[in-house]
């Protein structure tokens, strides 16, 4: 299990390092200046929001509209959904038929028509403990993440794991805003 754990935030993490099509994740990195947190496990976005602050790398926004990306511990359909609803796609206008038309076009329904929502199918993995992702809004990209575990849920240790991922935070932002040789 543990070793499935670390191979997904091993792929999660080569993929923040990936470049999407003309821009490289660094420069992605760099664009982000306000930072909305979901609310993550033991309340260690309290504590993470706080090093962030302190350290000057972002400025942690309690609005999600005017955050430039999210950090999340989980990634996926949940996290999806949540997105969606922060973050509504406009829906497309659509003419609606007259309702003669409508109605014409109707067969007579019956018992046997009853309509099944689909289920969604549950992820057969736990979710995933000590992985922080920074999420682009706009690209929905995950540009940056670490794998940083508290050793227990007690207070100090998560002050302490927090304060590990600001500076892992920085240190990226510090990377992305060298220059290329």
């Amino acid at each position: 299990m543990r070793k499935a754990l670390l191979m997904m935030a091993m792929v999660a993490a080569a993929g923040a390092q990936e470049a999407g099509p003309g821009q490289s994740a660094g420069s992605e990195l760099l664009q982000i200046r306000h930072v909305y947190l979901l609310p993550m496990a033991n309340g260690f976005d309290q504590y993470l929001a706080n090093h962030l602050t302190r350290q000057g790398l972002v400025q942690v926004v309690a609005d999600p509209s005017k955050a430039d990306a999210i950090l999340t511990d989980r990634i996926g359909k949940a996290f999806e959904d949540k997105l969606e609803e922060l973050y509504p796609q406009p829906k497309p206008v659509e003419e609606k038929p007259a309702k003669e038309e409508e109605e014409a076009d109707k067969p007579a329904s019956t018992l046997m028509d009853l309509k099944v929502a689909p289920m969604d199918r549950p992820s057969s993995f736990g979710r995933g403990r000590g992985t922080i992702f920074l999420v682009h809004r706009g690209s929905r990209a995950v540009v940056w993440s670490v794998y940083e575990r508290p050793k227990r849920t007690l207070p100090d240790e998560l002050d302490r794991t927090a304060k590990r991922v600001a500076d892992e935070m920085g240190k990226a932002i510090r990377e992305a805003g060298k220059p290329k040789k």
